[in-house]
């Protein structure tokens, strides 16, 4: 397996604009797992979100020339990423809000210091109701809270991908935070929801490398 842990997203890409085609399995290795929260956030299954994340490679691969770095690579593949869900499922309108209770102390909700993996995986009854209780969120507000919290954006970042502003980011996260916060606050860390594990990770890679590399999406 290519060693990836080093290089920057714009050195990868002038290597892979340059014919190191190969060289794309690091990014499908880096950005599998965000990708994988944005569709299951979209309520999507395990087999639809990583047909969205095989379409989304792709499309990202035959649009590398036009990324200019204006924003970061991460968010600039999750922004194809959506685009793809809502082509899945009708992009909802986002309906006016009230502007209000919009301080933003951007602490993780959870703060649980013996927070692990490995506890979590070992407790999959509890991981399942994580993820019901997400679902059960409405729509606008567990995006917000899937970019925020558990893919790391920063509030300028959602609001662009959202097409919203930043004081109905730090809304809709609050309120987000609210819904979920009696049944797991305390318990488990964000982060680790939605794992995407690493047998399913080398899928995606094969998938999309096969493609690529016998010039499919030329």
């Amino acid at each position: 397996m290519i060693s990836f842990e080093k290089i920057t997203e714009t050195e990868i890409i002038q290597q892979i604009l340059a014919g190191e085609k190969s060289l794309y399995e690091i990014i499908v290795r880096r950005f599998n797992p965000y990708l994988y929260k944005v569709g299951r956030a979209y309520n999507y299954n395990h087999e639809d979100t990583q047909d969205l994340m095989q379409e989304t490679f792709i499309d990202a691969y035959k649009d590398l020339i036009r990324f200019e770095g204006r924003s970061s690579f991460k968010t600039w593949i999750i922004r194809i990423m959506m685009n793809n869900c809502y082509r899945k499922r009708e992009k909802p309108s986002f309906k006016n809000e009230i502007i209000q209770d919009v301080h933003d102390d951007s602490k993780p909700m959870f703060t649980d210091p013996n927070n692990d993996v490995e506890r979590l995986m070992q407790n999959r009854e509890l991981t399942h109701i994580i993820e019901d209780a997400l679902r059960r969120i409405p729509f606008d507000y567990r995006m917000v809270f899937s970019l925020r919290e558990i893919n790391g954006l920063n509030v300028s970042e959602t609001a662009g991908l959202l097409h919203i502003s930043e004081s109905n980011v730090k809304v809709r996260l609050n309120r987000s935070r609210a819904m979920l916060r009696r049944e797991i606050e305390k318990k488990y860390a964000v982060g680790e929801l939605f794992a995407f594990n690493l047998i399913y990770c080398d899928a995606i890679v094969e998938n999309v490398m096969k493609r690529i590399l016998t010039a499919d999406v030329e």
